[in-house]
């Protein structure tokens, strides 16, 4: 009797735990509906655009990383358009952990070869967490618009994120890839990265970044 009682008390948790964690990944998207833009001919302008990080090559088995590719692709198409005015670019420099690389160059330096002028691009080294480039947006450029670029359901949750920060911000959704094992790791991380999302709100963890020399701030020379 007293093991039945055990078993049942574990699956009523276990219960819980995926029913609050299907919770935030709902009101996430949720939230996000209606911001994000699939069609380069549907999204509204505005001055930036942010570039939400990832390193060019797969950190998992090195192959070419198509989330970078499609992320900088979806991001010259609104510079290109005219959709956008500055691209910033964000993630860490990598580059002394084995693998790793600087992931704002290989964004700027992939950017300038479809077409993107080097002087609309934006370094930002702060953004190993969304939060921080989503966060300098506001503090250091000194705007209260923008555009994200990123897979859909990142975009998502950096939506929510800007929301919260008080930034009226929309989504460009860069393609995903269609390589299934990929999908599912990256959505499960996903949907990880959402809970967690809520547990630092909840707890009042503010962004932190630094204002660095890599910080051009002739953007907001040009209101």
């Amino acid at each position: 009797m007293k093991r039945r009682k055990i078993i049942l008390w574990c699956v009523v948790i276990i219960g819980i735990i995926l029913a609050l964690i299907a919770m935030c990944d709902f009101i996430v998207s949720s939230s996000a509906a209606g911001k994000t833009y699939d069609n380069v001919d549907d999204i509204p302008h505005r001055k930036i655009g942010l570039i939400l990080g990832t390193s060019p090559f797969s950190i998992w088995n090195g192959r070419k990383n198509y989330y970078f590719d499609y992320r900088i692709k979806a991001g010259a198409e609104l510079y290109n358009t005219g959709k956008i005015d500055w691209l910033i670019v964000s993630g860490g420099d990598y580059r002394n952990t084995g693998k790793g690389y600087d992931e704002p160059v290989a964004m700027r330096d992939s950017l300038m070869k479809q077409g993107v002028d080097s002087t609309r691009i934006i370094l930002d080294y702060d953004g190993t967490r969304t939060i921080n480039s989503i966060a300098k947006i506001r503090d250091v450029y000194c705007q209260d618009s923008i555009t994200l670029i990123s897979q859909k359901y990142h975009n998502e949750r950096a939506l929510y994120q800007a929301k919260h920060l008080g930034i009226d911000a929309i989504g460009f959704n860069a393609k995903t890839p269609a390589r299934r094992s990929s999908l599912l790791r990256n959505r499960g991380r996903e949907v990880l990265a959402r809970v967690k999302l809520f547990i630092d709100l909840a707890r009042g963890i503010n962004p932190e970044f630094k204002e660095t020399e890599e910080d051009d701030l002739s953007i907001n020379q040009n209101q």
